[in-house]
């Protein structure tokens, strides 16, 4: 008789052979293989060939293991749980199951683009850490990447050469006006919104940099009665008749009930994208954070607040 040649063996074989020997019959193992009976009996009876024994002895009870059986089923389990062993490894070795992301964004992306796509990156990745690192600026997001302080940022588009940049959304900049404000023609001119006390983030804010330097290009320039950073204390001032602002739908949202939403005279956005250094060799995880996002961003983009919306107090 031939040695056995174990260059011949073919791992569908064990496999086969554990999953008799785990439900006792021919046609139970190929149900849970997804194989056809025929399949594994062949499979069975070449592995016997190959190996020069009988494994097993069928009959009446079904399937049941010979002593040699026994001891090369046992062999093969061995073998079955060293590959499993194997992809877990190949898997951590690709950095899903371990390791950080880590993000840099402006308020209104933390909170209206990412909760969505962390949740569904967390499915995917549980074992992966995600850090968010709010910004005033979206040129501070911009140098965290530059100094490798983090992975992926959200910024304002066109950007610089040296990042990888992906657009997200265009998102407009509307004015707010307090309950009870006259009714304006839509859109407002800045004769209108001179008649209000603005309320404006400060000057080193990056989103009050960018609405100043679009209003520059009409000529145009703000004086703020009142300067405030949090979009939500200016919500609330405009809410308290204190004075009107102009803001980015997104970071608007939600509008309290009441305010009046009006278009500016000139159109207004903001193209929010996101960003990876161009150069950067970025781990596995970051990778797949950026799929899931570009993936599901279209399902998650929030819709942008209309001057005529019922939900809010409108003028006419």
């Amino acid at each position: 008789m031939a040695k056995a040649d174990p260059h011949r063996l073919k791992l569908s074989q064990l496999r086969a052979l554990v999953a008799i020997a785990d439900r006792g019959s021919f046609s139970d193992a190929a149900l849970h293989l997804d194989l056809s009976q025929s399949a594994v009996s062949h499979a069975i009876a070449t592995l016997e060939d190959e190996l020069g024994v009988s494994l097993l002895s069928r009959g009446r009870q079904g399937a049941v293991l010979t002593p040699v059986g026994e001891l090369i089923t046992e062999e093969a389990r061995r073998m079955m749980r060293s590959l499993h062993s194997l992809c877990h490894q190949a898997e951590q070795a690709k950095g899903l199951q371990t390791g950080e992301v880590r993000i840099a964004a402006f308020r209104s992306v933390a909170t209206h683009i990412l909760p969505e796509v962390i949740r569904q990156f967390r499915q995917q990745c549980p074992g992966v850490a995600i850090a968010i690192d709010e910004k005033i600026h979206y040129e501070m997001v911009e140098k965290d990447l530059r100094q490798g302080r983090a992975d992926i940022g959200f910024t304002y588009l066109p950007t610089h050469d040296e990042f990888d940049q992906w657009e997200l959304l265009r998102d407009r900049y509307i004015a707010l006006l307090p309950p009870g404000s006259p009714a304006l023609p839509q859109p407002l001119t800045w004769a209108d919104l001179a008649t209000y006390s603005l309320i404006l983030p400060p000057p080193d804010d990056g989103d009050r940099q960018y609405i100043d330097r679009l209003l520059h290009d009409w000529g145009q320039q703000l004086q703020p009665a009142y300067v405030v950073r949090e979009d939500s204390t200016i919500l609330s001032m405009v809410e308290r008749g204190l004075g009107a602002t102009i803001m980015a739908s997104l970071a608007a949202e939600p509008i309290p009930a009441g305010l009046r939403v009006a278009e500016l005279p000139q159109p207004l956005e903001r193209v929010i994208g996101m960003i990876v250094l161009s150069e950067a060799l970025l781990p596995p995880p970051v990778y797949a954070f950026l799929e899931r996002l570009k993936a599901i961003w279209p399902q998650t983009q929030p819709n942008q607040p209309e001057a005529d919306q019922p939900q809010v107090t409108k003028n006419s």
